[in-house]
């Protein structure tokens, strides 16, 4: 699907209003049904300037599910293979920072550590970012803010995450580990993720069957990617594998025997959910005017927003509906959508806020080579991974000039994050 430049001047600089999608103005979901029409955030539209953030170089680890792929790897090792890949794949010129999403690692900086191990020489800083699942993405974003303003010319970008290797924390005083931190002050909601994902279904009445078809769709996708060699390009070996490590055959009929996971009677089960997951993924960003030719993604509009912490599973609503209206889209337009999928319901509940079907018209266009209920979901490493993966879909596949491509994530706590892309060439 090919377009317009965004960013091209074309007869002045606001576009027309007709389909432009403007956010809503309360941050908890409408019920099922009841969607109002977004009604703030004036599209705008820059002039090209020369200093457009553009991804040039996009590759990823396998991912291995927690304990076993990559049971014995650090998060800074498995960091410091795809900086190394990104950095050749950019070769002969200076890189200016790192910065990588992380959420449970050791401290230390891990962006530090991976650029020093990856051998990009000690003025080369790094910087680690953690916004929870959206770490990826938000790194991402951040620098490509760093080169939007013109301070740097060639950031490496993305996020790491060992679950397997990742330390146990204990309070002073305390005999236990504590599970996880707190994603918000006492006295607001802060579930965890599988109750949230529950609560989000029912909110939004994402049915037990389409939860199942979504997984079983997902895992099926991957195999059929895999098989078709449209992983081996991103895909960086790691500690001799070459593959992603989880996605396999699934029989709806096997679904639906598995009990709830997280509340009595629930929907949300093991097998329509993401598995914890080890895995890193990191991208190239350097200004328009220093592209020399590669091809690449033009980041168009980025966007980290807050919902309501009870229902965090809504946040990539918000924050598509804003980079959407920023620029002056329709979904309509966007060719390529890769959502973190970190449960079937919360994929579901956006898809249907956002207009989109999965499961059915838009199947080609909504992670249609699977997602991270199938390869899996290392935390801080995902929001980058689905930006990888947008780059395969779309630079690497030979998509036209001026094709949109829509990457997002939901964020525990209550956050959404995304970003919308324009193949440049």
């Amino acid at each position: 699907m090919a377009a317009t430049p965004i960013g091209a001047p074309a007869g002045g600089d606001q576009p027309t209003g007709a389909g432009i999608h403007r956010e809503p103005t309360s941050d908890r979901p409408p019920a099922a049904g009841t969607d109002r029409e977004p009604t703030s955030d004036r599209p705008t539209r820059r002039r090209l300037t020369g200093d457009e953030p553009v991804i040039v170089a996009a590759r990823r680890t396998p991912i291995g599910t927690a304990g076993h792929a990559f049971k014995d790897l650090t998060v800074d090792l498995l960091a410091t293979p795809v900086i190394e890949a990104v950095a050749r794949d950019v070769a002969g010129r200076q890189v200016d920072d790192v910065v990588l999403g992380n959420c449970m690692g050791p401290g230390g900086n891990v962006a530090r550590v991976a650029a020093l191990a990856a051998g990009l020489g000690h003025a080369v800083p790094g910087v680690t970012v953690d916004r929870q699942c959206g770490s990826g993405l938000a790194a991402i974003l951040l620098a490509a803010q760093a080169v939007r303003a013109g301070e740097m010319d060639l950031v490496i970008a993305g996020g790491a995450e060992s679950a397997s290797t990742a330390p146990l924390r204990t309070h002073r005083g305390e005999a236990e580990p504590y599970g996880r931190a707190p994603f918000t002050p006492a006295g607001l909601p802060d579930p965890d993720m599988g109750p949230a994902a529950e609560a989000l279904a029912a909110a939004r009445g994402v049915t037990r069957e389409r939860q199942d078809a979504y997984a079983c769709r997902s895992h099926a996708a991957a195999l059929a990617a895999r098989e078709a060699g449209r992983f081996a390009e991103e895909i960086v070996p790691v500690g001799g594998r070459a593959d992603d490590q989880r996605p396999r055959p699934l029989r709806p009929s096997s679904l639906a025997r598995l009990p709830a996971a997280f509340v009595a009677g629930g929907t949300v089960t093991a097998g329509n959910s993401s598995p914890v997951s080890d895995g890193a993924a990191a991208v190239a960003v350097v200004p328009e005017r220093l592209r020399a030719g590669l091809p690449g993604m033009r980041l168009v509009a980025g966007s980290v927003v807050g919902c309501d912490p009870e229902l965090p599973g809504w946040g990539p609503v918000p924050a598509v509906r804003r980079v959407l209206a920023r620029s002056g889209v329709d979904v309509a337009r966007v060719a390529a959508v890769e959502i973190v999928e970190a449960f079937a319901a919360q994929v579901l509940a956006v898809t249907d806020a956002l207009g989109l079907d999965p499961l059915g018209a838009d199947g080609e266009r909504v992670c249609p080579d699977g997602g991270a209920l199938a390869l899996g979901h290392p935390w801080g490493a995902t929001g980058a991974v689905v930006v990888t993966r947008l780059f395969t879909r779309l630079v690497r596949a030979g998509a036209p000039q001026g094709t949109l491509g829509l990457a997002a994530a939901a964020v525990g706590g209550g956050l959404g994050v995304a970003a919308l892309f324009e193949v440049v060439r």
